[in-house]
């Protein structure tokens, strides 16, 4: 199959997809959007809302649409690196033998992870990044195609630990899950208060997904686009030739360089799903902020003078 047929395809079972997503998932069409482009583009979402905004079911849905095999590890103060990558156990004949935690699975939901202390945070950081956990001398390879999609609570901070920056960075996607609509709530309440059964159908599989992952790698990008992408993400850095005033003002961290990486390949699968064979500007601006609002650091004075990241994300593009 050529990659323009390819393409051609994938937007069809985009399509599919999110109408059956939407079986189940009312609105939420952004969030549903970020989701997809995420795992077509082989990233990490962290979902950011209050409790009761559908985060879990979202992950659990798309699961069963994807055909892909899913865990969730409820995070808590008490959870261990070894509750999740697995433990080494003397077995019957005296022989150490490594038994597989919930990790070893296509899709993650680590639920409420900013719950859990750094020292079982940071065992995701390999998880992320190589796609692999080493545990007791070994290296283990995960699943494949494999993405953790973490869900946190913006409002309860008691009890809580922030998650690095190291990690926050290996998110592609920061995604904020907002309240309903009127209408939407009552289409939500409507749904979940009788006794309907919604059977979904699998629209991928695992092989069709590393595919498409492929051929978002594959997509052309004019140099005028990366340069826009890596021009973006310098100006968020304010000892950077071309920072802005509001830079300068009102952030004290900028993006890393991944950043750039992660607007190029969202550009270019934000392109594929939307019928183009080649992202342009429009594309870039369109992934921007749920790629950078979890890499700046804004000082004081921004969130005394109300500026929020996405107001410091706007004014830049």
């Amino acid at each position: 199959m050529s990659d323009k047929a390819a393409a051609e395809q994938l937007v069809e079972h985009y399509k599919a997809l999110k109408n059956e997503i939407h079986k189940v998932i009312v609105g939420q069409d952004d969030v549903v959007d970020q989701v997809l482009i995420s795992i077509f583009s082989k990233g990490h979402c962290l979902l950011v809302g209050v409790p009761g905004l559908a985060k879990t079911l979202l992950v659990n849905t798309i699961s069963q649409t994807l055909g892909l095999s899913f865990n969730r590890v409820q995070f808590t103060p008490d959870l261990m690196p070894s509750d999740i990558i697995g433990s080494e156990i003397l077995d019957e004949n005296r022989n150490f033998k490594f038994i597989k935690g919930p990790l070893f699975s296509n899709i993650i939901l680590a639920d409420e992870i900013n719950r859990t202390p750094p020292k079982t945070q940071s065992a995701l950081l390999e998880a992320m990044q190589e796609r692999a956990v080493t545990t007791g001398g070994h290296t283990y390879k995960l699943p494949s195609p494999f993405f953790v999609l973490a869900t946190q609570n913006p409002i309860e901070q008691e009890g809580t630990y922030p998650l690095p920056e190291a990690q926050l960075d290996r998110f592609m996607f920061n995604i904020w899950v907002d309240y309903p609509s009127f209408n939407e709530e009552m289409a939500i309440v409507r749904a979940t208060t009788s006794d309907v059964k919604l059977e979904l159908n699998q629209i991928l599989s695992g092989e069709q997904i590393e595919f498409y992952q492929d051929l978002v790698r594959r997509v052309p990008v004019t140099d005028n686009v990366l340069e826009y992408a890596v021009k973006l993400v310098g100006k968020t850095r304010f000892n950077n030739e071309s920072a802005p005033q509001i830079t300068k003002d009102f952030i004290t961290w900028g993006a890393g360089p991944r950043a750039s990486q992660y607007l190029v390949i969202g550009a270019k699968c934000h392109a594929l799903l939307n019928g183009k064979f080649s992202p342009d500007i429009e594309d870039v601006k369109a992934v921007a902020k749920p790629i950078l609002r979890h890499r700046l650091v804004r000082n004081y004075r921004a969130e005394a003078e109300g500026y929020t990241m996405d107001k410091i994300i706007d004014s830049l593009l």
